[in-house]
């Protein structure tokens, strides 16, 4: 099974995270796709973050009725810190046979070297889904020289250039501003009802 894991705060889910999905589905030709919800990234210690279970409801309002996409409750049920390196290992245990995608944008792919173990986390990945907008720059020599073998993982995704972002969406929301379109119905309902990110 091709396994691409897609993970991410999630807060909130909106088109842009669900376009990219739809595309590492098809451009990767994943078995299925796990949304890995981060708790408590540990690399974002200062930013108030929506109460996880607020986050699980829209997540999972968000993919409901696509058969290949599914929440993950591996770093929901465990401990912190969430370092991605951990959660791919408990992955290969949980799923020996699976062949691990793990789905990151550019940005992060150019961060990497500041990842938490990130040479492990590396081997730990079958393959790495790069979602990249158009107008990307990626220095994969310069990335090879500090982590070697991640040209040879390196697996590129074009994705429609979206300019939205889920702090933009907190933002107008926070404003009172339209962002209504930015989000799935049934997430946009969930952010009403609750009241969330006013």
């Amino acid at each position: 099974m091709r396994l691409g894991i897609f993970g991410g705060t999630f807060d909130p889910v909106h088109v842009g995270h669900l376009i990219l999905a739809g595309e590492a589905l098809d451009q990767l030709a994943l078995d299925k796709l796990h949304w890995l919800l981060t708790p408590d990234p540990p690399h974002k210690p200062d930013r108030a973050i929506t109460p996880i279970p607020a986050r699980i409801d829209m997540l999972q309002a968000a993919i409901q009725g696509n058969p290949k996409f599914e929440l993950s409750r591996l770093d929901i049920d465990r401990p912190p810190p969430h370092y991605a390196v951990d959660s791919l290992r408990l992955y290969h245990q949980r799923l020996p046979q699976a062949e691990l995608i793990y789905l990151m944008g550019g940005d992060s792919l150019g961060d990497l070297p500041d990842w938490h173990q990130p040479r492990q986390f590396i081997a730990a990945c079958d393959e790495l889904g790069v979602m990249r907008r158009p107008g990307d720059q990626v220095d994969l020599s310069g990335l090879e020289k500090t982590l070697p073998g991640i040209r040879e993982k390196v697996r590129f995704v074009d994705a429609p250039l979206l300019e939205i972002s889920s702090s933009i969406i907190r933002a107008r929301i926070a404003a009172g501003r339209h962002y209504r379109y930015y989000l799935p119905a049934a997430v946009c309902e969930i952010i009403q009802t609750r009241g969330l990110y006013r």
